[in-house]
């Protein structure tokens, strides 16, 4: 697991991250924001490919690793490459969560919870719609 110590590889200014972002994706990748469940436009998505991180576009998940969670995100049971993402604790809003981060430019993608044990990993990466892009695969 990477650590919220190490250092991004992209490395933006607020004003630069606020002019390539939309609203939406400003308040979730770099407030730490969550999309409303059921909104997203890949809660259902089934289609094949790779999901990287809206802000930078680094990979960061497979499609073979998504699965129906029913909780109203986009879910994956792990990343495409551990050091894809960083983990960190959060502990805003009264809880003690699992924050997940792009590993290339620490935006927030969602967080991860080990209530899976349908997956393999027995984890649950719950992740925004609006944090990350789909690049379906070639057939």
């Amino acid at each position: 697991m990477t650590t919220s110590a190490s250092q991004p590889q992209v490395v933006k200014s607020d004003e630069e991250w606020r002019a390539q972002l939309s609203p939406q994706e400003y308040a979730v990748l770099r407030q730490a924001g969550t999309e409303r469940p059921w909104t997203g436009e890949y809660v259902d998505t089934k289609t094949v490919g790779t999901y990287s991180c809206r802000a930078c576009g680094a990979e960061l998940f497979r499609s073979e690793t998504k699965f129906d969670s029913h909780c109203g995100w986009p879910s994956f049971y792990e990343p495409s490459a551990q050091d894809n993402v960083v983990l960190r604790e959060d502990t805003a809003h009264g809880m003690v969560r699992t924050e997940v981060l792009c590993g290339s430019c620490h935006s927030h993608l969602g967080h991860v919870f080990a209530d899976a044990p349908q997956t393999p990993t027995g984890d649950r990466y719950c992740i925004n719609s609006v944090s990350i892009a789909l690049h379906p695969s070639e057939s």
